[in-house]
């Protein structure tokens, strides 16, 4: 099992910048990649961005290339997130997700609400 915990979600004007960041526990050591999700309201949830377990690979959505930054701490068991140059159509809940080896599976957290309004 692995236990994943989301924070640094918050209320941002236009143009500013979130960090938001998930801590895992329990199994981490079975943790593979981790990313993040989104879900605004009344839309599908929808991949922001993946980093390997290595870190060496990400990959971004179209919605936030060259605004985001994905990272990961492998001896912290985090992932942060920074968002910039927000816009409104950002604002959505933000999911942590995580794939797992021996056995295969995935977790996610329960979501932190970003919000961009003036």
């Amino acid at each position: 099992q692995v236990q994943l915990v989301e924070s640094g979600g918050g209320l941002v004007q236009p143009g500013g910048s979130l960090r938001l960041s998930c801590a895992a526990s329990g199994s981490t050591f079975r943790i593979a990649a981790m990313s993040w999700y989104r879900q605004a309201p009344g839309k599908e949830r929808e991949l922001v961005a993946t980093i390997t377990r290595a870190g060496g690979t990400t990959n971004y959505a179209d919605s936030v290339a060259g605004r985001c930054t994905i990272s990961r701490d492998n001896a912290k068991n985090t992932v942060d997130l920074q968002l910039n140059s927000l816009k409104p159509e950002d604002t959505a809940v933000y999911y942590c997700y995580v794939n797992t080896w021996g056995p295969a599976g995935h977790y996610w957290g329960k979501g932190t609400l970003v919000t961009v309004s003036s």
